[in-house]
């Protein structure tokens, strides 16, 4: 019997087609928080359970979602919508009955192509620019929100993924 070869990780393959080479890293995190999601299952009934007082797995995903588009939002230096503000307002609610893991997880996934796409668009020489964010305009750069939005996303996956596990567990 053959051995199976051990699945590298993102950044382990490469540069992502199109992708600015100083944004690599934020595309690598991206791809590899979305492909660790993908292999994950979840029964419905365990999606908004908080073991502990932790986050819910539901509101992890959510979270995932809406501060990719969050802060890419600020990074394209515009205001939040108020459909986005309500989002921000809800992470943690079901979105509808009957939510499963993959219906937020399709949600995460097409907000990772959204990224990718604008990193994709990206002018490797605007990323020291200054960019504002919130109602408060803090001030950031153009690449600080974009390095916030991978590293924020690779703490929210550790945490869902660890949050899962002990789910599961308490199954067995």
């Amino acid at each position: 019997m053959a051995m199976e070869k051990q699945k590298t990780e993102v950044w382990q393959r490469g540069p992502h087609p199109g992708v600015p080479s100083l944004l690599q890293p934020v595309a690598h995190a991206l791809l590899q928080a979305r492909e660790e999601l993908e292999e994950l299952t979840l029964p419905t009934e365990l999606l908004w359970k908080k073991p502990g007082g932790v986050a819910s797995v539901g509101f992890h995903l959510q979270h995932l979602a809406g501060v990719l588009d969050r802060l890419y939002t600020y990074a394209k230096e515009q205001a939040l919508t108020e459909q986005q503000l309500g989002f921000l307002k809800n992470e943690g609610v079901p979105p509808f009955e009957n939510c499963t893991y993959q219906d937020l997880y399709s949600q995460f996934s097409k907000q990772v192509d959204l990224a990718i796409d604008q990193l994709k668009e990206t002018d490797e020489n605007s990323l020291t620019e200054v960019r504002y964010v919130g109602r408060a305009r803090i001030e950031s750069t153009h690449l600080g929100l974009l390095f916030h939005a991978a590293e924020h996303s690779q703490r929210h996956l550790g945490q869902l993924l660890v949050t899962a596990r002990i789910l599961k567990a308490d199954l067995e």
